[in-house]
């Protein structure tokens, strides 16, 4: 039986194929799709769609028997219990719009649980792995111990999410409750924004309406980094829907006292 740590390389040679195929399309105009032409703007590039491509074929190559769930090109069921979750270009919006704050979402889960997760940024050289028992960011060459910090109380928190409006009724007044709680609001960095709380910048993390691509990834590298990740009742959050990630469990406990009003079952 293979344990997680055996497939970090892997995992790896999958974030850079997604490089290789993402960066040539950043800040270039190469086309933008709607993938939602009769709802809310849902953009979609070659970059989203080649990236996983490059990252199913090597799957499909060196581990047939593994499952995939991605964003753009659905699921293959699992033969053995491993099943990678993929989201190549989180932060689509960010991408089109020629900022830095996307990332390359990648999780191993066995059996449902997500044990392994890189958020690569590859513009910014960037790359952050979680794996069980500890995290770890290699950026421009360099590799360090990815440590969040410690947050006494709430109201000397900084809190992020990628848009405000992402709430809706309940959930909206939940998170006004929280930000007018908390020392600073930082907005639009997707999956960044969990890659810098595992690095110690940012508190809390909280969103809504998420995918299981959009999260699985980000769980191993938060926690291995001594953080923590739930959905707004406190439960586990590989699902996605509503999210809070925080660094220290203080100001975790108390967003949730404001969320819970508001978690949906």
């Amino acid at each position: 039986m293979h344990a997680a740590a055996d497939f970090i390389p892997f995992a790896h040679a999958l974030a850079d194929a997604a490089r290789a195929a993402i960066l040539p399309h950043f800040r270039v105009d190469t086309g933008v799709e709607n993938k939602k032409p009769d709802a809310a703007f849902d953009p979609v590039t070659e970059a989203d769609r080649g990236a996983e491509r490059a990252m199913r074929d090597l799957i499909a190559l060196h581990h047939p028997t593994h499952g995939v769930l991605g964003e753009e090109y659905g699921e293959t069921p699992s033969q053995d219990g491993w099943s990678w979750t993929l989201d190549p270009v989180d932060g689509t919006r960010a991408f089109i719009s020629g900022l830095p704050l996307w990332g390359t979402l990648i999780a191993l889960a066995y059996e449902g649980r997500p044990v392994l997760g890189i958020i690569d940024q590859g513009f910014l050289d960037e790359r952050y792995v979680g794996f069980p028992g500890g995290a770890e960011v290699t950026a421009r060459g360099v590799t360090q111990t990815l440590n969040v910090r410690a947050c006494g109380h709430l109201n000397a928190a900084t809190i992020a999410t990628t848009d405000p409006f992402l709430f809706d009724g309940a959930e909206a007044g939940g998170f006004e409750m929280v930000r007018r709680t908390s020392r600073l609001q930082r907005y639009g960095c997707d999956c960044y924004a969990y890659a810098m709380l595992a690095a110690g910048r940012v508190d809390l993390v909280i969103e809504s309406g998420l995918k299981p691509w959009d999260v699985q990834a980000l769980i191993p590298v938060i926690e291995g980094a001594g953080g923590m990740v739930t959905n707004w009742r406190g439960g586990p959050a590989w699902m996605g829907g509503q999210v809070i990630a925080s660094g220290d469990s203080r100001p975790h406990e108390q967003a949730i006292v404001a969320l819970k009003r508001a978690a949906k079952a």
